[in-house]
């Protein structure tokens, strides 16, 4: 049987993160911090891997990427899948790439799932048994969904009560993972949901008050759609036949291809984009609250940014960490 390790990958504890919900300023501090450290920045947002969405996705622009090298943008095309797994596998390789270079490594975004899985790590699974597969789905087949059930509640009951009854292919992927690894899935995942204190790491979230926040949204989404956003989209509807779900579904993109499809007007689509980034932005604020690692670091309203870059410093330099060695 292979180590656990050959199939996770391991936390990513000496980097500096900056993180916090749609627009609270992050791409440009996430500048000035980066010069400061002599460090190049890695993408934590899971809507700029995709080629010719800028304008929603407020992407960093030309000059900004001329200033400090960026990675992890415009990876694959909208109609391409792009999962947590091809995240955290270009992710570990770019952050390697980077640190042979003797420089420091800043991850910038908001996607709460990609900065878990680099805080704490995640287990990817070793590869499919296809011969098992085809066998557990004969046995479907031939003897039904409830009997696949009760063979996973045996094995691996965590897994069986966190499923729908009617997830068969995740329910034979859990056991998969279980003849082949000789431990429950559940078991196996959970040595990834411990994180550790605030203070042991450099992970920074900013945090601004509600209204401004709100304010901050409302302001930029009128600038995407000054900026061609309805375009952007009507461009990506005919240069593709379909885009991927995650693109397809982004809040933005979502709105404008409804106006299209003359589901309703643009001043609705606009309010729809506002309340909707809003409330991403809520979920993503609660994430973050609920993930250890992270640090509240206060924007203020009319306050000074440098202030803001200083104190990142501050405390970032007074940790000591490094990455947990693999077993």
């Amino acid at each position: 049987m292979q180590a656990l390790a050959e199939w996770a990958h391991p936390p990513i504890w000496d980097a500096w993160y900056l993180t916090g919900p749609t627009a609270s300023g992050k791409s440009g501090l996430a500048l000035a911090l980066a010069q400061s450290i002599d460090a190049e920045i890695v993408s934590m947002d899971s809507m700029a891997v995709y080629k010719c969405m800028d304008v929603g996705t407020a992407k960093p622009t030309a000059e900004q990427r001329a200033a400090v090298p960026h990675h992890l943008i415009d990876l694959v095309e909208p109609n391409e899948d792009y999962s947590l797994s091809c995240f955290v596998q270009d992710a570990q390789r770019v952050y390697r790439e980077i640190r042979e270079r003797g420089k420091q490594v800043l991850f910038v975004g908001g996607t709460p799932l990609y900065l878990k899985s680099l805080l704490r790590g995640m287990f990817q699974g070793p590869p499919a048994d296809w011969e098992f597969r085809k066998q557990v789905e004969e046995d479907v087949d031939q003897y039904g969904i409830d009997e696949l059930r009760k063979r996973l509640w045996q094995v691996d009951p965590l897994t069986a009560h966190k499923l729908h009854p009617n997830d068969v292919r995740r329910m034979i992927r859990a056991l998969e993972v279980a003849k082949i690894m000789g431990q429950p899935l559940s078991h196996l995942q959970a040595q990834f949901e411990n994180g550790l204190p605030a203070e042991r790491l450099r992970v920074f979230v900013l945090g601004l008050e509600r209204s401004w926040l709100h304010h901050r949204i409302n302001e930029r989404v009128d600038q995407m759609f000054a900026n061609g956003l309805v375009n952007e989209v009507q461009g990506l509807l005919e240069r593709y036949t379909a885009l991927q779900g995650t693109a397809r579904q982004a809040v933005g993109y979502k709105e404008v291809i409804q106006f299209l499809n003359n589901e309703f007007d643009e001043a609705t689509a606009i309010e729809q984009v506002k309340a909707h980034t809003r409330q991403f932005a809520r979920r993503q604020e609660i994430w973050f609250r609920s993930l250890s690692e992270c640090r509240r670091v206060d924007v203020l309203r009319g306050g000074d940014l440098n202030e803001v870059l200083a104190t990142i410093l501050e405390q970032g330099r007074e940790v000591v960490v490094s990455n947990p060695r693999r077993s």
